[in-house]
C-alpha cells in the first residue's frame, strides 16, 4: 500500500485512503452535530480488499470522536453497522 494513513480531506469534504496509486473515499457532509455519509467509492482495482471498511470504521470513529450522530445515506454505511451494531449509537435514526 502506498498509505496506511486516511486522510479527512475536509475541503472535499471526504475520508480518502490512496492505495497502490487509487484514491478511495468516503463521502459525507455536515451539517451542525450530524455528518451524513453520502458516497463510498472504491476504485474496482482495489474491491474486494476490505478498503471500503476501513474507510466507513474510520469515519465512524470520527463522527464518535467529534460527537456527531451520523445518517448513512449511502447503502454501503448502512450496511455496514448492520452488520457492526457497536456504530448503532451514533445514528440519528435506527436502521430498517
Amino acid at each position: 500500500m502506498d498509505s496506511d494513513a486516511i486522510h479527512d480531506n475536509v475541503e472535499r469534504h471526504q475520508f480518502e485512503l490512496t492505495v497502490d496509486g487509487h484514491l478511495a473515499r468516503a463521502e459525507y457532509e455536515i451539517a451542525g452535530d450530524v455528518i451524513t455519509f453520502t458516497h463510498t467509492i472504491v476504485p474496482p482495482a482495489l474491491e474486494g480488499r476490505g478498503i471500503a471498511s476501513r474507510l466507513i470504521r474510520h469515519g465512524l470513529s470520527e463522527a464518535r470522536a467529534r460527537s456527531l450522530s451520523v445518517v448513512p445515506q449511502c447503502p454501503f454505511v448502512a450496511a455496514y453497522i448492520r452488520k457492526h451494531p457497536e456504530w448503532a449509537d451514533l445514528l440519528v435514526e435506527p436502521l430498517d
